[in-house]
């Protein structure tokens, strides 16, 4: 049985040509690239052509990027480097549908001195750009919001919030782990301060990642050790999955195009196809203003886990937005943040794409999943045809 993977916003396949460049590294460029003999400066070199891919993709400078070991890493890195670059500030500003990565470290900071403020978002996702600007104090020291949303793939005004927030005196972070490699990004013309990405969301190994950081942006490290990362994050490189990295956002730069039409056309064919065929379904978040690989679908009155081991059963791989929790199903909080209701949002699957889908898979999905649908709600107490 073949494998139709639609979970590209959980992790990628890595690429042929990102393993092709990698595979040096293992066997031949192995050395360290902080030794100063001949045989490492083979390994500095490479490292230092990914850190001009990944600064290209971004439309950055090599020496604004970090090299770190995952998104979360990086998340954590941009945010404690705002607080303790600002010690007597002590207030955080982010939203209410924020990666894990991002909500879990306020709310444990919050339980450790600081504030937390958490802004609401709409029906639709979109944060309230009111509550945020007038929560901000003279004592916030980094606002924190997500570029584009892993669950809905909603866009947030991220740019437009970076402006205002510099003419306050305010360091800006987004969590662009979604976007990045999905739209273009062109970081000389935003005011955005630090910026996070994560290897394994374009195509790269897991285990690597990067925090930009604006020239003249207030910074103290996360990772104390040595000099690596002109002294911003101690550790030896990881040579092989850096360079895996800088490849995939090589190619990720030359496959914007090919995201934003082929692939977008791709995902509106499942969407009209699903919604067609399967009442009481609908999208979730902004239809319009979202990446173009996403849909997240609601289909009312059954369970998300559910449809997933049934899809499993075909093949078929996609998320819920639905976690188990003590042995009871609670939605998403992100779907809960934006007033979804409960029967939608225990149904929610999330279909991700990626440049590796194909019309065929997409055909397929559409044949089989109106029938799982159909069966589940035939067992539901709670559906009534």
């Amino acid at each position: 049985m073949n494998t139709i993977y639609f979970d590209n916003n959980a992790t990628t396949r890595v690429a042929p040509e990102v393993v092709e460049e990698m595979l040096p590294c293992f066997t031949e460029d192995y050395g360290n690239p902080s030794s100063m003999y001949r045989f490492a400066k083979k390994a500095a070199d490479r490292l230092a052509l990914a850190r001009q891919r990944i600064a290209d993709l971004l439309g950055a400078s090599p020496e604004e990027i970090i090299v770190t070991s995952c998104g979360t890493e990086s998340d954590s890195t941009a945010i404690y480097a705002a607080l303790r670059s600002n010690p007597s500030k002590k207030h955080i500003i982010t939203s209410r549908v924020e990666h894990s990565a991002i909500k879990n470290l306020c709310e444990y900071l919050a339980r450790k001195g600081y504030r937390s403020t958490f802004v609401p978002v709409d029906k639709k996702g979109m944060p309230d750009l009111d509550y945020l600007y007038d929560h901000l104090t003279d004592d916030t020291a980094i606002v924190s919001m997500m570029w584009a949303n892993n669950e809905t793939g909603v866009l947030f005004p991220v740019e437009e919030i970076a402006k205002n927030l510099k003419e306050k005196g305010i360091v800006f972070h987004t969590d662009a782990v979604q976007a990045v490699g999905k739209i273009p990004i062109d970081l000389k013309e935003s005011s955005i301060d630090m910026l996070s990405l994560s290897g394994h969301k374009l195509h790269a190994p897991k285990g690597v990642g990067a925090l930009y950081v604006r020239k003249g942006t207030k910074f103290s490290p996360f990772l104390i050790g040595g000099h690596q990362e002109a002294n911003r994050r101690g550790g030896t490189e990881n040579v092989a999955s850096i360079v895996g990295m800088g490849k995939a956002a090589e190619l990720a730069a030359a496959h914007i195009a090919d995201e934003n039409s082929r692939v977008r056309q791709l995902r509106d064919r499942l969407e009209k196809g699903l919604l067609k065929q399967i009442p009481d379904s609908l999208i979730n978040g902004d239809p319009e203003n979202r990446l173009p690989n996403t849909s997240n679908l609601s289909f009312e009155y059954i369970e998300g886990e559910s449809i997933l081991l049934m899809m499993d059963e075909l093949g078929i791989c996609a998320s819920s937005g639905s976690a188990c929790t003590s042995g009871s199903l609670e939605p998403s909080h992100v779907l809960r943040a934006m007033g979804v209701p409960y029967t939608a949002a225990h149904g929610s699957v999330r279909f991700s794409l990626s440049i590796y889908n194909t019309q065929e898979e997409v055909d397929y999905a559409v044949e089989k999943l109106p029938p799982i649908i159909q069966r589940l709600r035939e067992m539901s107490p709670f559906w009534k045809q």
